[in-house]
C-alpha cells in the first residue's frame, strides 16, 4: 500500500512546480457575494494550461519517477481532466502515456488528450470499465499504472492549489472542494490543518455519483451508482488512499442534484466572467443550497476545471 502523503510532500511539489506553473488567481465578485449572501473568493484552476487543477498531480507524479519509470510509459484511466494531466505531464518529461476512456467520454476532452500526444483507448460503459481495460493493458504491455486516486504524488502535487488558496486567506472560514477521486479534498484537509486549522475543509460530490461522499460517511471505501452528467465527478467508487485522508480532517461532505451544479454554471458565467465545468461549478452549488450554512461567511470555492462540453456551453445560453 502506498504510504499516505504528508503536508512536506505539498510543500516539495510547490517547489517542484515552480519551474512548470504560475500560481493561479483567486478573485472575488461583487455580484457572485450578493448572490451567495457570503464572500466568496473563486480560485481560478480553468486557467490552467490543460484548463483544471489536476496538471499540478501530473506534474508531481512524473517528475518524481526514475528514468527507467518514464521509459516504460504510462497507463491511467479517466474521464477527461485527469486524463489531460498525465498527458501533459507525459509529454513534458517524454514517456509515453496511454489513456482508457469511457466508451462515451466527453469528445472534446479526448481530442485533447490526443492533440497532447497521448493514447486513448475507448473502452467501457463508465469509470469502472475503464479502469478494468487499463489494469488489463498495463499488465499486458509492462507499463506503469497510475490510479487516479491513490497515488500519494497526484494529493501532493494537487494539494499546491490549497496551499495558494491558504497562504492567500489564512482567515477563510471554509473551502469548498469538488470530488471525484478526491485528491483536491485530500491535499485541502493536509494544507488546512497546518496553515488554517480553524478553516472548515468541505467537500461536494454530485447526488447521481455518491461513492465517495457514502465512503467518508460511512467510513469505508463503498461503489455505488454513477449516474451523473458532470463527468468531472463521475466515479462509481470510493479511493482507498484520499478516504484515510479525508477522515483525518475533513469537516463535512456535501451532495448536489446535477441540475443545482447547471445552475451554478450559469451563476459563474454570468456574475464572475467564467466558463466553468460542471465539476468546476459544484463548489459554489453546495452554497447556493445551503445559503443558512455559509451566511456572511468568507468562503473559497475551487472552480476546478473549465473543461466545459458544447452541450453545457449550449445550455449557458439557453437558459
Amino acid at each position: 500500500m502506498e504510504a499516505d502523503p504528508t503536508f512536506a510532500d505539498v510543500l516539495a511539489a510547490r517547489d517542484l512546480l515552480a519551474a512548470h506553473l504560475p500560481p493561479t488567481p483567486m478573485w472575488s465578485y461583487p455580484a457572485l457575494d450578493a448572490a451567495a449572501g457570503a464572500q466568496v473568493y473563486v480560485k481560478h484552476e480553468n486557467v490552467q494550461p490543460v484548463g483544471a487543477f489536476k496538471v499540478r498531480g501530473g506534474l508531481t507524479l512524473l517528475a518524481g519517477l526514475t528514468p527507467a519509470e518514464r521509459a516504460r510509459g504510462l497507463v491511467t484511466y479517466s474521464t477527461g481532466n485527469h486524463a489531460q494531466s498525465i498527458a501533459y505531464a507525459c509529454a513534458a518529461f517524454d514517456a509515453a502515456c496511454t489513456v482508457v476512456m469511457p466508451a462515451a467520454a466527453n469528445p472534446a476532452k479526448v481530442r485533447a488528450v490526443r492533440a497532447l500526444g497521448a493514447t486513448v483507448l475507448l473502452d467501457g460503459a463508465n469509470m469502472a470499465g475503464a479502469q478494468t481495460r487499463a489494469e488489463e493493458y498495463a499488465a499486458a504491455a509492462d507499463r506503469l499504472l497510475v490510479s487516479p486516486g491513490d497515488t500519494a504524488s497526484l494529493v501532493a502535487g494537487v494539494g499546491t492549489a490549497y496551499l495558494e488558496i491558504l497562504t492567500a486567506r489564512p482567515d477563510l472560514d471554509a473551502v469548498i472542494v469538488p470530488v471525484g477521486s478526491g485528491t483536491g479534498a485530500a491535499g485541502a484537509v493536509l494544507v488546512a490543518a497546518e496553515l488554517a486549522p480553524n478553516c472548515r475543509v468541505i467537500a461536494v460530490q454530485s447526488a447521481a455519483a455518491p461513492a465517495a461522499h457514502d465512503s467518508w460517511r460511512s467510513g469505508s471505501c463503498v461503489a455505488r451508482a454513477n449516474t451523473t452528467a458532470v463527468d468531472g465527478l463521475a466515479t462509481g467508487r470510493g479511493f482507498a488512499l484520499p478516504q484515510r485522508v479525508l477522515r483525518a480532517g475533513l469537516a463535512d461532505f456535501h451532495l448536489v442534484t446535477d441540475a443545482e451544479i447547471a445552475a451554478a454554471q450559469r451563476l459563474l458565467a454570468t456574475h464572475a466572467h467564467t466558463l466553468a465545468e460542471g465539476a468546476g461549478a459544484a463548489a459554489l452549488a453546495a452554497v447556493l443550497t445551503r445559503p443558512t450554512e455559509f451566511a456572511g461567511q468568507r468562503i473559497a470555492i475551487v472552480c476546478s476545471g473549465g473543461n466545459a462540453s458544447p452541450a453545457e456551453i449550449a445550455a449557458l445560453g439557453a437558459a
